[in-house]
């Protein structure tokens, strides 16, 4: 039985595992590969691994990997029952990402950015600043003496 997707479009992906694939295709393609130079990997000072063409995880760059046309249009396909949990964990690896990289000082506004828009993070402060907001109304030069 063929079934169709929204507007009479058949589905972008027929089985979970199909979409899987594709999820673990793009994280791997995220890890970059090691530099070598002669066939010798070539390390920081630190003795660590230099990579190169490594991308951080993004919740557009899932959906463009996965062959959709937006952010929005994954979001969308979420709702299908059947594959509400494959992209729900994929996101949540990307959370993860976004969420260890406040503790790096060079990725914390991206972080931050990420974290509010994809994943409904707030600030505590600004939403005490909020909170703490007063409007006074009225002639306030008796107050200024």
């Amino acid at each position: 039985m063929d079934r169709k997707g929204i507007g009479g479009v058949p589905p972008r992906y027929k089985t979970v595992e199909d979409m899987q694939k594709k999820i673990d295709e793009y994280f791997k393609d995220c890890e970059g590969r090691i530099l070598k130079i002669d066939g010798i990997p070539m390390l920081d000072k630190h003795g660590v691994p230099i990579y190169v063409d490594k991308r951080p995880l993004t919740v557009t760059g899932l959906a463009l990997a996965l062959g959709f046309t937006s952010r929005q249009a994954l979001i969308n396909y979420q709702a299908k029952p059947e594959f509400v949990d494959t992209i729900m964990r994929a996101k949540s690896r990307i959370e993860q990402y976004a969420e260890e990289r406040l503790f790096d000082k060079d990725g914390v506004n991206g972080s931050k950015f990420t974290l509010a828009c994809n994943f409904g993070w707030r600030d505590k402060e600004e939403e005490q600043a909020k909170e703490m907001t007063v409007k006074i109304e009225g002639d306030l030069s008796k107050w200024a003496k």
